[in-house]
C-alpha cells in the first residue's frame, strides 16, 4: 500500500533534528554502554521500558545500522542494566548466525528470503523469522576526488563506474554532468564490499532497476562485477576511499565524514538530489509493505523522480522469531525492540545520519514487537 502523504510529511519532520554533538558518538563507533550527555541520544531517566529484561543478548549483522544500534545499546543497557553485544559483520553473516540459532535477533538491509524464512522454522519452535522494518537511510557514494567538491553522477554513469567502463575522473559522460568543474585526469578507484551485504543488494537493485541496459548482473548481496577494489563492511570501504586519491565506495550516510564528500544523483528530477534524512524518508515514504502476515519486509521505488527524494536507499530490518524465541531472551530482545521503534528511540536516527521509520509502518513494527512470544 501507498503511505499517506500526511505520514510522509510527519515522518519528514523528524529530519529536522540535527546535533553535531551525536556525530562524535558515531564518529567513534563505540561499543560503550555508558552514558551520554548528549540530549539527541540520551534516553531520559525511567523513559525505557525494561519489564523483565536482564543478562545480555548476542547479535550480529548489517553493519550500515552499526552506527544507529551503537546509540540505542547505550541508552538501553544504561536504562536497564543488559549487556548486548552487536557484531555488524554484514547482513550474511547476520542472517546466517540467526538461521543457525547463534544470535537473538539479527540485522539485516535484505529481507529474508524463502528458504531463510524455511530455515528460521528449524530455531524458531512454532514459528518463523520475521522483518521488522528499524532504520532507514540512504546509501551515499562517497569519493574523494580533489578538488572537486560538488560531484553529480546519474546511475548509467554510477554503473559504468562500478563496471570498470568509465576510468578516469574526467571521462566526457561525467564531466557532461558537472560542467564548469575542474575534473581531473585521474584513475577512478571504485570500491566495494568484499563480504555479503544487504548495502551491495539495494545499491545494485538501484542499478538494475535504472539502468538495466549499463548493470547485466543479477544482482544480490555478493558483488558481482569485475574490477575495482573491496573492502569489508561499510567502515572499511570508507576508511579505504578516505586513504585513496581518486575513490569512491557506496556506504551509509553516518560513514561520510572526515573529509568524504557524498554525490548528489541526478534521477531526472529539477535538481540533482544529495543524501540526506530527509531525502531518504522522503523516498521510503512511497515504500509498499509486500510482506505478509506477521513480515513487515518493503518495497522500495528506486526509480524515484520525486523532487527531493534520495532513490538509492535502504531499510535495515531486524530479524526475530514471530513465536518459538529462546524463553531467556525474549524479554530483553522484546523490551530492547521496544525502545527503538520508539518515538524516542527513532528520533536520535536523522542526528546520526539515518531516517525513522514513517509514522503508519513503525506503528506496525510496535503491534507486533509487542505480539512476540
Amino acid at each position: 500500500m501507498k503511505l499517506q502523504r500526511k505520514n510522509r510529511l510527519r515522518a519528514l519532520s523528524l529530519g529536522a533534528v540535527a546535533v553535531s554533538g551525536a556525530l562524535a558518538l558515531t564518529a567513534c563507533g563505540s561499543d560503550d554502554n555508558g552514558g551520554s550527555d548528549n540530549p539527541s541520544t540520551s534516553a531520559k531517566a525511567g523513559s525505557v521500558k525494561c519489564d523483565d529484561a536482564k543478562g545480555q543478548l548476542l547479535a550480529d549483522g548489517s553493519s550500515a545500522q552499526k552506527n544507529a544500534i551503537d546509540a540505542w545499546v547505550k541508552n538501553f543497557s544504561q536504562a536497564c542494566g543488559v549487556q548486548i553485544n552487536y557484531k555488524g559483520g554484514g547482513s550474511g553473516a547476520g542472517v546466517t548466525a540467526f538461521t543457525q540459532g547463534q544470535v537473538a535477533f539479527a540485522g539485516s538491509d535484505s529481507a529474508l528470503k524463502p528458504e531463510e524464512v524455511t530455515a528460521s522454522q528449524k530455531v524458531c519452535k512454532g514459528g518463523q523469522g520475521i522483518d521488522l522494518p528499524m532504520v532507514g537511510g540512504p546509501i551515499a557514494l562517497g569519493y574523494n576526488v580533489p578538488g572537486v567538491d560538488n560531484l553529480v553522477l546519474d546511475a548509467p554513469t554510477i554503473a559504468k563506474i562500478f563496471d570498470s567502463k568509465i576510468t578516469k575522473w574526467n571521462d566526457p559522460a561525467i564531466a557532461a554532468l558537472n560542467k564548469g568543474a575542474k575534473l581531473p585526469d585521474l584513475k577512478i578507484q571504485a570500491f566495494h564490499r568484499s563480504d555479503e551485504s544487504g548495502t551491495t543488494d539495494n545499491f545494485t537493485k538501484y542499478l538494475i532497476a535504472t539502468t538495466p541496459d549499463n548493470w547485466k548482473y543479477s544482482g544480490g548481496k555478493a558483488w558481482q562485477a569485475k574490477g575495482g577494489q573491496s573492502a569489508p563492511q561499510s567502515a572499511g570501504v570508507a576508511q579505504q576511499v578516505k586513504q585513496t586519491s581518486g575513490a569512491i565506495g557506496y556506504f551509509e550516510l553516518s560513514y561520510v565524514k572526515d573529509g568524504l564528500k557524498a554525490v548528489s544523483i541526478n534521477t531526472g528530477a529539477a535538481k540533482p538530489v544529495a543524501p540526506s534524512s530527509e531525502s531518504a524518508t522522503a523516498d521510503i515514504a512511497a515504500a509498499q509493505v509486500v510482506g505478509t502476515g506477521k513480515d513487515l519486509s518493503l518495497k522500495l521505488d528506486y526509480k524515484t523522480k520525486a523532487e527531493g527524494a534520495y532513490p538509492i536507499t535502504l531499510v535495515t530490518y531486524e530479524i526475530v522469531c514471530d513465536k518459538g524465541n529462546k524463553t531467556d531472551t525474549l524479554p530483553a530482545t522484546k523490551a530492547f525492540l521496544r525502545y527503538i521503534a520508539s518515538e524516542e528511540g527513532q528520533k536520535i536516527l536523522p542526528s546520526i545520519g539515518y531516517a525513522p521509520v514513517p509514522d503508519e509502518i513503525i506503528a506496525k513494527v510496535r503491534t507486533t514487537v509487542e505480539g512476540l512470544s
